[in-house]
C-alpha cells in the first residue's frame, strides 16, 4: 500500500479517537453534527501533525492490521480445510502413497519444476520408508511454468492407467533437471516401466484437466500459493521443512481426538 495511502487509511482510524480526546480541537463533540469543511481540514491537518510527530503509530497501526488481516486468513484457511477434508484426502483421481490405511493421512501440493518441492523429495521418501502408518496423498500443482502442467498431466495419467508405476514416475520427474519437453518426460514414463502410447492417450482425457482445475481451486480456499504446500493434521504448512518438523507435526497429528 503507497505511503499516501496508509495514512489516509490511519487518518480513519484514528479520528473517532480523537474526536472523543480532543472535541474542542474541531469545535464539537463526537456526537454533534457531521464536520463541515473547515472542520474536516482542520481536523486533518490535526491528525497529520499528530502522525508527524508520532510517525511510530503509523508502524504499530500497520503490524496490527496485517496481523489482524493473517488472523482472519488463517481462520478462514482452517474452515475451508475442515471442509474439504474428503476432498483433500479421498478424492480417488489423486495419487497415493505409503499405508492406504494410515492413521495420518499427509497431502502435498507440488509442481515438477518447484525447486523447492525436489529439495524436499528426499525427506518424503525418508518419511515413508520409516512411517509404515502414515499416508501420503499427492496434489499436483502446477503453476510454474506450461512444462509443469504437463509433466503434472502425464503423472495423473500414469496413476489412472498403472497406479504401481506410479510412484517411481512421479521420483524420476521430481528428480530430473532441466526442462521437461513431452519427449523427455515420455522417456522417464519408459524408464519407469509405463506405456508411452497408452500415456498419451490418457494425457488427453478431460478429467485430467478437471482434476488439476480442482486442484487449483482447493489450493486457494486453502491459501496455498505456491509450492510445496502440505496439509498435515489441522495446519496448512507453506513451503519445504525438514524431517524433524514432519515427524513433530505427523506427532501433533497423530494426537488429535478421533
Amino acid at each position: 500500500m503507497p505511503a499516501i495511502k496508509k495514512i489516509r487509511v490511519l487518518a480513519l482510524i484514528i479520528a473517532p479517537l480523537l474526536m472523543l480526546v480532543a472535541p474542542n480541537a474541531f469545535g464539537q463533540t463526537a456526537s454533534s453534527a457531521p464536520l463541515g469543511a473547515d472542520q474536516k481540514q482542520a481536523m486533518e491537518k490535526f491528525i497529520g501533525d499528530y502522525l508527524k510527530r508520532n510517525p511510530e503509530v503509523i508502524i504499530e497501526a500497520i503490524q496490527i492490521y496485517q496481523e489482524r488481516k493473517q488472523a482472519v486468513e488463517r481462520a478462514r484457511a482452517k474452515a475451508n480445510l475442515i471442509a474439504a477434508r474428503d476432498q483433500l484426502e479421498k478424492d480417488p483421481a489423486s495419487p497415493v502413497a505409503g499405508n492406504p490405511k494410515g492413521d495420518v493421512t499427509v497431502v502435498e501440493f507440488f509442481d515438477y519444476r518447484c525447486g523447492f518441492c525436489k529439495r524436499v523429495l528426499p525427506v518424503i521418501r525418508q518419511l515413508l520408508e520409516s512411517d509404515t502408518k502414515l499416508r501420503y496423498v499427492f496434489k499436483e500443482f502446477p503453476i510454474l511454468s506450461p512444462q509443469s502442467r504437463l509433466a503434472a498431466s502425464a503423472a495423473l495419467a500414469a496413476w489412472k492407467i498403472d497406479k504401481e508405476a506410479y510412484f517411481s514416475f512421479h521420483v524420476y520427474l521430481m528428480s530430473a533437471r532441466g526442462a521437461l519437453s513431452e519427449k523427455k518426460i515420455m522417456a522417464i514414463a519408459k524408464r519407469a516401466g509405463l506405456d508411452a502410447d497408452k500415456l498419451k492417450r490418457a494425457m488427453a482425457a478431460p478429467g485430467i484437466e478437471d482434476q488439476l482445475n480442482r486442484n487449483a481451486e482447493l489450493a486457494l480456499k486453502l491459501g496455498i500459493t505456491g509450492t510445496p504446500g502440505f496439509i498435515i493434521g489441522e495446519r496448512v504448512v507453506p513451503g519445504a521443512i525438514d524431517l524433524a518438523q514432519f515427524r513433530k507435526l505427523i506427532a501433533e497429528a497423530r494426537a488429535l481426538p478421533g
